[in-house]
C-alpha cells in the first residue's frame, strides 16, 4: 500500500505498521480493514503550562493521548512520562496495545499516551501539578467507559491516583474506573504491580517446556531493573531459575553463579540504581544482551535488538518484556539462526490482564484475593501462548506472526459485524 505523509510518522510506527503489512499480507486480510487499522481513529496532541516547585519558573510541555481501535469496546494503554515522548511513539504503542488486547480477549481496544518531560528532574509536587493539568487537557478522551489509563514508563501508581483524583473531583464523585494500576486504597487490584513480570515469566515457563529446556537453573539475563524486569527476576528465582545478569538505565550487574535476587532488590531500594553492588561484575546494557544464557528478557526500552547486535545474541529464548525491543531485520536475524523469539504482545500481556480484572472489580465493587487473581492471570496467559503457538504451527509461522494474526484476524472479524456508519 501506497503511505501518505502522515503526522506520527516515525521509525517506531513504521515498525508497528511493517509488522501488520507483513501479517495482513500472509493473512489475506480485507484491504479496507487492512488501510483501516494502519492509523489510529483518534489523536490528540496538546500543550501546557506547568509551574516549578519556585513558583515563578513556568514551563510548556507536550501531551499526548492516542486511541487506535473503538470497535472492541473501550480503549486502554498506559501513560508514559519520558523527554523522548513522541506522537508516533504512542502511536505505535496504541496499535501493539490493540492486537495484544485481542489477542489476549480482552473487550478493549489500543490507547496509549505520555507526557515529554523527563520525571527524574521532578519534585513530587511538581510531578503532581504535571498529572493534574495532563488529565484536565485529555479528560473529554477518557473514562471508565471510554478510555482507561494505566502506568507506563515513568509513572506509577501514585500518578494513577492523582489521575482517578483529578477526573472525579470534576465529576464530582469517584470514579475509581478511570484508570488501573491505582493504589489499593482507592480501587486498586491486588496483584497489578506484579503482573506483567508474571506474565512474562509465564511465557518463559511455556517457551521453556516448549524448547525442552529445564526452567530450574536456566541462566536468565534480564535488561531493565524497573516493575517489569524487577518482578520478572524475582519470580524467576522463585521458579528456580538462575538470575545471572541484570541492569538498569546506568548499566548492569554479572553473576555467573547467579544473584541474590533478594540482595538486588535490597540494594537498589537503598540506592535506586544497581552500580557498585557487591560480589558481581558491571556490564554494560549492550553486553547484557550477548551473554551466553537459555532465556534473555529485554524489559527496558525499544530498539534494543537490531540489525547490528542480532548475530551476537546468544541466548536460546528471548522473552520480550518492553514493547518494541526487537526490529523487523534483527526478528528474520534471529528466526534465521534458530534464537526462539516471544513477543511483546503475548509476553508482556500480564499487565493489561491484571488491569482488566481492576476494571472488572471496579464496576462491581468486589474485589478478589492476590491467589485468585494470580491464578486467574496465569491461566489466561498459558491459554493465550498455547492458542499462539497452536497457530503457529499450523501456518509454519513464528510467534511474533502467529500472534498478531490471532490479534488481528479478532478485530477484522468484529469490524465485519458492526458495520460501516453511515
Amino acid at each position: 500500500m501506497t503511505e501518505p505523509k502522515l503526522e506520527w510518522d516515525t521509525p517506531m510506527y513504521r515498525l508497528a505498521v511493517a509488522q501488520l503489512d507483513r501479517t495482513a499480507e500472509l493473512m489475506g486480510l480485507d484491504s479496507n480493514i487492512w488501510e483501516r487499522l494502519r492509523t489510529p481513529q483518534r489523536a490528540l496532541v496538546v500543550s501546557f503550562p506547568f509551574r516549578r516547585d519556585d513558583y515563578s519558573t513556568v514551563e510548556t510541555v507536550h501531551g499526548y493521548r492516542v486511541q487506535h481501535l473503538l470497535t472492541m469496546g473501550p480503549t486502554k494503554g498506559g501513560v508514559r512520562y519520558d523527554d523522548d515522548v513522541h506522537l508516533g511513539e504512542v502511536t505505535a504503542l496504541a496499535m501493539w496495545m490493540s492486537w495484544k488486547c485481542a489477542l489476549i480477549g480482552l473487550p478493549f481496544g489500543g490507547a496509549k499516551g505520555g507526557v515529554r518531560i523527563d520525571p527524574g528532574s521532578l519534585s513530587r509536587t511538581e510531578l503532581q501539578r504535571v498529572t493534574r493539568r495532563y488529565t484536565l487537557e485529555i479528560i473529554e478522551m477518557i473514562g471508565p467507559d471510554r478510555d482507561i489509563p494505566a502506568p507506563d514508563l515513568g509513572t506509577d501508581e501514585l500518578v494513577m491516583a492523582w489521575m482517578m483524583d483529578t477526573y472525579s473531583a470534576q465529576k464530582g464523585y469517584a470514579v475509581p474506573g478511570v484508570v488501573t494500576g491505582k493504589p489499593i486504597e482507592i480501587g486498586g487490584s491486588l496483584g497489578r504491580r506484579e503482573a506483567t513480570g508474571r506474565g512474562v515469566m509465564t511465557c518463559a515457563s511455556e517457551a521453556c517446556r516448549q524448547r525442552g529446556i529445564d526452567l530450574a537453573g536456566a541462566r536468565f539475563a534480564i535488561q531493565g531493573y524497573g516493575n517489569v524486569g524487577a518482578n520478572a527476576a524475582r519470580i524467576a528465582a522463585e521458579m528456580g531459575a538462575r538470575v545471572v545478569a541484570v541492569s538498569d538505565v546506568k548499566g548492569g550487574i554479572f553473576a555467573e553463579r547467579g544473584l541474590d535476587v533478594a540482595a538486588v532488590d535490597a540494594w537498589v531500594k537503598e540506592r535506586r540504581f544497581l552500580a557498585g553492588f557487591p560480589g558481581a561484575d558491571a556490564i554494560s546494557n549492550a553486553e547484557l544482551l550477548e551473554l551466553d544464557c537459555e532465556v534473555l528478557v529485554p524489559a527496558a526500552m525499544q530498539n534494543q535488538i537490531g540489525e547490528a547486535n542480532a548475530d551476537r545474541i546468544r541466548a536460546r529464548i528471548v522473552v520480550e518484556g518492553a514493547n518494541g525491543p526487537t526490529s523487523l531485520e534483527a526478528d528474520s536475524i534471529l528466526r534465521e539462526r534458530g534464537v526462539f523469539v516471544v513477543p511483546d504482545i503475548l509476553a508482556n500481556a500480564g499487565g493489561v490482564t491484571v488491569s482488566y480484572f481492576e476494571w472488572v472489580q471496579d464496576a462491581q465493587q468486589f474485589f478478589w484475593t492476590e491467589q485468585e487473581v494470580n491464578q486467574k492471570l496465569i491461566a489466561i496467559m498459558s491459554k493465550a501462548y498455547k492458542d499462539v503457538s497452536g497457530l503457529a504451527r499450523e501456518k509454519s509461522v513464528d510467534l511474533r506472526t502467529a500472534s498478531l494474526m490471532r490479534g488481528i484476524a479478532r478485530i477484522a472479524a468484529a469490524k465485519r459485524v458492526r458495520g460501516v456508519f453511515p
